[in-house]
């Protein structure tokens, strides 16, 4: 699969079909050395050997030093490689988790047998299996910033480098979902909607977020008065999900269903603006009315951002509105974990016109994974930072995302070479 969405062609093949227009013209060049592919993998290989060196001391599992919080190396796959019971072969959902006072099955399907391919090549080695993870997520990172490069070969660079990916890559599954999301929009771009679709479908079978795509690459289609292609868009996303998911349902429901039970049971999380809420102003909703609150706001919210920028600018790229909605999704929901910030990384590379809310939300977003832990290590008693260091740090992030967001909605869309050089089709008038 991940061989299939690298290899998609080159910069100059991006190409729009639309009824009367054959082929996208190229954008020329600018002077000077051009960004290669090489270039952008070589950064990549680096930035990820830096993740790698700084979870090192966290990958064997000893951690009754407290060195998960003094050294901000915490990852999450070496305590699920027991929590999520995959030692002796259990497959997940077929066969039933043993009593325990943790999760176990939390996962949606496809990263759940992300994480049983890797305890495969592993063994029952909690250590090794970390460093079998880094590698497999190491070639979804690989994947995404070749999809970049496909779409824009120097924004791709900014990928590469962040600073965020070094700490993120390697905490939790979440590459695996941005892998699959970037190829899509690369699909989109070159428009093969069945293509883009079916990896939205399989996306949102490793994590939820990938759905939120389907909205705006909807809407993009529709102002090109292409409803087929919207339709094809959905369907086949809706087909691949359930391709993955609906051989679990007749036969381990139970376990396939705790994803779904546990994410809409757990309370606010501590990086949430709901958990700020509850300890400052003694407001704290059930956690029944933050799901509720959390989706009207976001529906709400959404479409003012919507409107508001399609009256500063009418012909805005409607597959932007992803930004704004991830960035919402995020600020509002209950639960803002580290690597979170990965989902949003394709975006703001593709997106804000120029580098500096790039860095500035980089900077906080290192400002709070390098917060979060030492905090965690005060709150357990090993001794770290006070809890009021990351609370700040995590208004700051906040605050650069609604600037980033502010500025999106005020400022013109940054195109991609490949709409720069494009004939446009007429589009819908209130779409």
């Amino acid at each position: 699969m991940f061989a299939h969405t690298v290899i998609l062609g080159s910069p100059s093949s991006l190409i729009a079909r639309a009824p009367g227009v054959d082929t996208m013209r190229p954008v020329e060049r600018r002077a000077g050395r051009p960004i290669t592919l090489g270039l952008v993998l070589a950064c990549l290989v680096g930035t990820l050997l830096i993740g790698a060196v700084h979870k090192s001391p966290c990958a064997d599992g000893h951690w009754e030093d407290g060195r998960q919080y003094h050294l901000a190396c915490y990852t999450d796959i070496v305590p699920l490689f027991g929590t999520e019971q995959l030692s002796e072969g259990r497959l997940p959902y077929l066969d039933a988790c043993r009593p325990s006072d943790f999760n176990c099955d939390e996962y949606p399907v496809l990263t759940m047998y992300f994480m049983r391919m890797a305890g495969w090549i592993s063994g029952d080695d909690p250590g090794r299996f970390f460093w079998v993870n880094a590698i497999l997520l190491s070639a979804c990172a690989a994947v995404a910033a070749a999809c970049l490069y496909l779409i824009d070969p120097g924004r791709a660079l900014w990928f590469a480098v962040a600073p965020g990916l070094a700490l993120q890559a390697f905490v939790n599954w979440d590459l695996l979902a941005v892998a699959l999301t970037t190829a899509a929009m690369v699909a989109f771009v070159r428009r093969r909607d069945g293509v883009a679709g079916a990896l939205i479908g399989v996306g949102a079978a490793a994590k939820l977020f990938p759905g939120l795509l389907l909205v705006p690459f909807a809407v993009d289609r529709l102002r090109q008065r292409q409803p087929d292609r919207a339709i094809l868009l959905w369907w086949s996303a809706a087909a691949a999900w359930i391709a993955v998911n609906v051989p679990f349902v007749p036969t381990a429901l139970t376990g396939w269903w705790e994803f779904f039970r546990f994410n809409g049971a757990r309370g606010a999380d501590w990086d949430s603006a709901w958990f700020l809420l509850c300890r400052h102003l003694s407001v704290c909703p059930s956690t029944g009315l933050i799901n509720a609150a959390s989706t009207v706001l976001m529906i709400g919210i959404g479409a003012w951002v919507w409107g508001a920028k399609r009256r500063r600018e009418p012909d805005f790229p409607r597959w932007q509105l992803v930004f704004p909605f991830l960035v919402l999704f995020l600020l509002l929901g209950k639960v803002y974990s580290p690597q979170f910030s990965l989902w949003l990384l394709p975006w703001l590379v593709l997106i804000l016109p120029d580098p500096r809310r790039f860095l500035a939300f980089e900077a906080a977003d290192v400002a709070v994974f390098l917060t979060r832990f030492p905090f965690f290590g005060f709150h357990t008693g090993v001794g770290g930072l006070p809890q009021w260091v990351f609370e700040t740090a995590v208004v700051i992030r906040g605050a650069v995302l609604v600037w980033c967001l502010v500025a999106w909605v005020r400022e013109p869309s940054r195109r991609l070479p490949a709409e720069g050089g494009a004939e446009r089709t007429r589009p819908m008038a209130h779409a």
